[in-house]
């Protein structure tokens, strides 16, 4: 039986700023999101809502809102499994853009 040569495993790609801060934002988007259904609770709208029952009938642009959300996750994975830089700035850019999407989404109900 011959013996083959071992090579070691070099280190996989080194962690890149871009993705360290994707990933920030990912994590962040969460406590934004409920900062921003706070404001929106807080309205004089939601108010009446909770108090008297008056002007209820509102949700939010659900098409709008799920698309950035889905357009949002789906650049997180871009950016976290892409190999050039290129692209996975790109891909951040766009991250940002979806996620900066929904929170306006919610906000939108004011």
């Amino acid at each position: 039986m011959a013996c083959m040569d071992h090579i070691p495993a070099g280190p996989s790609d080194p962690p890149h700023p871009v993705r360290f801060w994707s990933a920030v934002a990912a994590v962040l988007f969460l406590p934004a999101a409920l900062g921003a259904l706070v404001l929106t609770l807080m309205s004089e709208r939601a108010g009446r809502c909770l108090t008297y029952g008056e002007n209820c009938g509102w949700s939010l642009p659900n098409q709008l809102f799920v698309g950035a959300l889905v357009l949002g996750v789906v650049a997180l994975v871009v950016v976290q499994a892409a190999p050039g830089d290129r692209v996975r700035r790109w891909a951040f850019g766009v991250q940002l853009g979806m996620e900066g999407t929904a929170l306006v989404t919610i906000l939108s109900h004011l």
